[in-house]
């Protein structure tokens, strides 16, 4: 009589579902490569092309809430599967989207990318805090999304430059070339993105593959099918340091997408850099790379400076630097944009931490208000491109720095415990450093 096979240690399962965190990591941070080559083939202005990242923020509003009852109905490693697929599936449409080429197939194949990563964010994050004892589970989610921030550092420095490979030809020149040579040179320029995301696209289904044939935990059964005592969204937002924390998620992300889709155009600029778009991507790894070291050194602050604070200290930091290249040139204009990563790794997660404090059994419901909060990564963007079109890329600057300014005061203000709270025994830990 064979003996059942055995589900692999806690261990073992969160090196699994690590790997997933770094892998839609790389796939975000892409992003800011796409949007000054697809720029380019289009000849679009700024606005038009900050469309990328609407649309793929604009899946996290949309499909976080149908991830959601996809998970409580397949539970967390199934979910973990049929996201890497879905992802993968709109990695692929990259490929007839650069041949034709077409801009909304371009951004179809973005939508569908990105919800496959939603429903992996949704999946993944409570997944990992489940996976062993309760008191360690800050410590697992640091070191996942320690590994985010390396994915968004790696993928940018090593495929960034296969995009951005082909000589980008100025208005002037390509108005000197006859229709059939601007439409042969837009397709060359198109078509370098087939590889890498075909390539990434085989990853993503090995990756699925191989979440699928290994016996990591299901945990279907703690799964969210539905809030018993049926609290409404709207006594959730009742709280202050909720409702004004979902306002802080919304604006930080949106910031900090904003001024990554920026950067290449930013410091490529004669202002700035001077360099050329395939140099200048290579740049994203101190913008993406900062924020992971800034991590480990937030972490170990945390355990000695107040949470709201040290938020309140970062964001200050950021309004410095940002003041800092809009009133400067160069090299100065170019590092001190460049340094904002450093000040942006704690944001995320010790907003939402502080934002789901002490709900008790509302923190489902304040949870999956901050996850579609994450849209601010298609507004904010889409008016700084705006803004970059009628005031220059340098002044368009000021759009991050109300939203930095925003979360300072969140983190010395809008953050304090008011009123009655749901304190209950149990409540549920979110990813986040401890405070």
């Amino acid at each position: 009589m064979s003996r059942p096979q055995r589900d692999l240690s806690h261990s073992a399962a969160i090196a699994v579902v690590s790997l997933i965190f770094f892998t839609w990591g790389g796939l975000t941070s892409l992003n800011d490569v796409l949007i000054p080559h697809l720029k380019a083939v289009f000849q679009m202005n700024y606005f038009q092309t900050m469309l990328i990242q609407m649309t793929f923020f604009g899946a996290y509003f949309l499909m976080s809430l149908p991830s959601g009852a996809v998970v409580a109905r397949v539970g967390y490693k199934s979910s973990i599967v049929i996201g890497l697929v879905v992802a993968a599936v709109g990695a692929v449409m990259f490929y007839p989207a650069a041949r034709l080429p077409s801009y909304p197939l371009f951004l179809s194949a973005l939508f569908v990318l990105a919800s496959g990563i939603t429903l992996l964010q949704v999946a993944a994050n409570p997944y990992i805090s489940l996976l062993g004892e309760p008191a360690g589970a800050p410590s697992r989610l640091n070191l996942a999304q320690a590994l985010n921030s390396l994915g968004t550092t790696l993928f940018p420095t090593l495929i960034g430059p296969l995009i951005l490979s082909a000589a980008v030809l100025g208005a002037d020149q390509l108005a000197a070339m006859s229709t059939t040579e601007q439409l042969a040179y837009r397709a060359e320029q198109a078509r370098s993105v087939q590889v890498p995301y075909l390539a990434l696209a085989g990853g993503l289904l090995v990756l699925a593959v191989f979440v699928l044939l290994m016996r990591i935990p299901s945990l279907r059964e703690a799964t969210d099918r539905g809030d018993e005592t049926h609290h409404t969204f709207g006594e959730v937002l009742r709280f202050p340091h909720l409702r004004w924390g979902v306002l802080a998620i919304f604006v930080y992300v949106g910031a900090e997408v904003a001024i990554g889709s920026f950067l290449i155009n930013y410091i490529s600029g004669p202002n700035t850099g001077g360099l050329s778009e395939a140099t200048a991507s290579r740049y994203l790894g101190f913008y993406w790379g900062g924020a992971m070291v800034g991590r480990f050194i937030g972490a170990a602050l945390l355990r000695t400076i107040d949470a709201r604070k040290l938020l309140a200290i970062f964001a200050g930091m950021t309004l410095l630097l940002l003041a800092t290249t809009m009133s400067t040139k160069h090299d100065a204009a170019m590092w001190s944009v460049l340094a904002i990563g450093l000040f942006n790794s704690i944001m995320f997660p010790t907003i939402f931490t502080i934002a789901i404090e002490r709900l008790g059994p509302m923190t489902s419901k304040a949870s999956s208000l901050l996850i579609m909060a994450i849209v601010g990564g298609a507004i904010i963007p889409l008016l700084q491109g705006w803004l970059a079109d009628h005031i220059g890329i340098q002044h368009a600057f000021v759009l991050p720095l109300i939203c930095y300014a925003y979360i300072a005061w969140y983190g010395l203000r809008g953050s304090r415990l008011v009123g009655d709270l749901p304190v209950a025994a149990g409540t549920a830990r979110v990813a986040g450093p401890m405070h």
